[in-house]
């Protein structure tokens, strides 16, 4: 057999970029809420000073 057969291909590898996307994906998700509470909180606030 050649050794090659028993080697990891490299997609199956991981990588930076797949290290990286939990992360990325966890920064876009507190982005957004931080814009959804930034909003909620301009809005409430509207509301109870008009």
């Amino acid at each position: 057999m050649k050794p090659e057969q028993h080697q990891t291909p490299p997609a199956a590898r991981p990588g930076k970029a797949k290290n990286d996307s939990p992360k990325f994906g966890r920064l876009l998700i507190v982005l957004i809420l931080a814009v959804f509470i930034i909003t909620v909180v301009t809005f409430v606030s509207q509301a109870w000073y008009s």
